[in-house]
């Protein structure tokens, strides 16, 4: 039996204790795409310091500030091909502010950066609070999968 071809890509300049489960969430990120009815390419998760993504969001966006994600869509054609660049020192502090777990504030960045892939924005402040009812019933359903094993 051959092993599952991934379009789901996980890098990080530092290592990660928290990044578990690599392989249920790769299909998982990519069960994302199948529910919102999006084709997916391939998709680039980089995790990085804050130093790397500032540096990327002024080149790049023209931003001087910190932020968690940025999120780059590289398609093509109508299949999604992205890359999500991730502050592992964003995720730390704002696993502490919101009292959340490492990994869970990981796989909320992880699954906005799909959403914004699929489509979504959070420019406005409607836009923010439908971004984040989907980070949270994406949270939800990868939780219960993995509760069941799946």
């Amino acid at each position: 039996m051959a092993a599952p071809s991934y379009k789901v890509y996980f890098h990080s300049m530092k290592k990660t204790s928290f990044l578990k489960d690599r392989k249920r969430l790769k299909l998982f990120i990519e069960k994302i795409f199948k529910i919102e009815k999006k084709k997916l390419k391939e998709l680039h998760y980089i995790l990085c310091t804050d130093n790397h993504l500032l540096k990327i969001n002024q080149q790049f966006l023209k931003h001087d500030y910190y932020t968690d994600i940025i999120t780059f869509d590289l398609s093509e054609s109508s299949s999604i091909y992205g890359e999500v660049y991730i502050s592992i020192d964003r995720l730390k502090e704002n696993a502490v502010k919101y009292n959340s777990s490492k990994p869970d504030e990981l796989h909320r960045l992880f699954f906005h950066g799909a959403i914004h892939l699929c489509g979504y924005n959070d420019k406005t402040a409607k836009d923010k609070t439908a971004m984040s009812e989907k980070e949270d019933a994406y949270l939800k359903l990868y939780s219960k999968h993995k509760m069941a094993g799946i």
